[in-house]
């Protein structure tokens, strides 16, 4: 099996956006190629990751459109659904249809269209992913992070500022992000005096309500020359469920998902989590990044959170974490945050982050659908 590259990557602005889904995927999907040099109708395989185009938007067959919007005929296509993990699947599918020597040339595009709707229908909409007698009660999202969060700090005897600490670092990071939603730096005071949302998560440790789009060129690792001299590999990758009842769970602060994907993540690579130089992890809640920074190996269970309270996941820390910003400053539209955390791990790994760059040649891309529901984790690696 030949190693899969990625050749190219683009996002667009996240945000308050003008334009339909169809629009937005156009403009990240052109964008990709532009850059590339490449022509559209040597795309052999298009894949679309998108959650909830027909719910949000009452617009589906958003592949097959964007075959036609780019010119792409008669590239085979696929939608790809995996809940807030879309972006994650997608990259997982690209890296399969490569690596399965059934396509040569193989475009994913991910995007979201939110805003538009309240954010009491928004959360309604990602809501109907838990499981039916959880929603039938009126548990979303927001309250498990809320419960767990809760959970975490009682066992571990954390602090409620070191969750704050989380939202200050990212929002930070995200000043330095063109794409990024929120590029304004937020005070540790700022976080922990902003409404409750789900006690004791605040209004500054969730993620906003987001459109947007972003896109990844993948081709066999042999050809990778033919269109640049600058591409990363997937090393590894690998993805995973938990149960879908979260109260079924042994440790609710454990998401299994996240343990099992990277450890065949970390198998294919043939590397283990010490040899991460940086990773984009998936803080749509701010305890999230505490669960991922423990399951995928970094530190021991109940010390994830003396990262953030210690700066070791700062940009200049020695495991820089969500230098885009993350979910939380950067934004989530669904299908495309997956795809947007593997953009940023390629830029870093290429050298190519601007004034974001941190010393890296191996990086590490977690995105999480529900609360741990299914996971997918990739590893890049600089091809040089």
């Amino acid at each position: 099996m030949e190693r899969v590259a990625v050749i190219d990557a683009a996002m667009t602005q996240f945000g308050q956006r003008d334009g339909w889904i169809r629009e937005l995927l156009a403009e990240a999907g052109q964008a990709c190629l532009d850059t590339a040099g490449v022509s559209p109708d040597a795309i052999e395989h298009l894949y679309v990751s998108n959650m909830a185009s027909g719910e949000l938007e009452g617009q589906t067959g958003v592949s097959n459109a964007l075959a036609h919007d780019l010119g792409a005929v008669p590239a085979y296509t696929a939608r790809i659904d995996q809940t807030s993990s879309s972006g994650g699947a997608g990259v997982y599918a690209a890296w399969q249809s490569i690596a399965s020597g059934a396509s040569e040339l193989t475009l994913l595009v991910g995007g979201e269209k939110m805003t538009h709707r309240t954010t009491a229908e928004a959360t309604d909409v990602i809501a109907s992913l838990t499981h039916p007698v959880e929603y039938k009660h009126g548990i979303t999202l927001p309250s498990f992070a809320g419960l767990t969060a809760r959970l975490y700090l009682e066992t571990y005897d954390a602090p409620r500022e070191a969750l704050g600490k989380v939202a200050v670092k990212n929002h930070r990071n995200g000043v330095d992000n063109p794409h990024a939603q929120f590029r304004k730096e937020v005070s540790l005071e700022t976080v922990l005096e902003s409404p409750i949302v789900a006690d004791p998560l605040r209004l500054y440790d969730f993620c906003p309500i987001t459109d947007g789009s972003a896109a990844l060129l993948f081709c066999p690792e042999s050809l990778a020359e033919r269109y640049t001299d600058t591409y990363a590999i997937v090393s590894g990758i690998g993805g995973a469920t938990d149960t879908h009842v979260v109260h079924e769970r042994g440790d609710p602060t454990t998401m299994g998902g996240v343990v099992d994907s990277s450890d065949d993540a970390y198998e294919m690579a043939e590397i283990t989590s010490d040899d991460i130089d940086v990773a984009e992890l998936h803080d749509m809640f701010t305890i999230l990044e505490f669960l991922q920074l423990e399951d995928l190996g970094f530190f021991e269970k109940g010390a994830g959170w003396k990262a953030a309270d210690e700066g070791i996941t700062a940009r200049d820390g020695a495991l820089p974490i969500n230098t885009s910003g993350g979910l939380k400053s950067k934004g989530h539209p669904l299908g495309a945050s997956g795809i947007a955390q593997v953009y940023e791990i390629y830029q870093q790994v290429t050298n190519n982050a601007g004034p974001r760059q941190v010393e890296a040649k191996t990086g590490l891309a977690c995105n999480v659908g529900g609360f741990g529901n299914c996971v997918t984790t990739t590893i890049l690696e600089n091809a040089q």
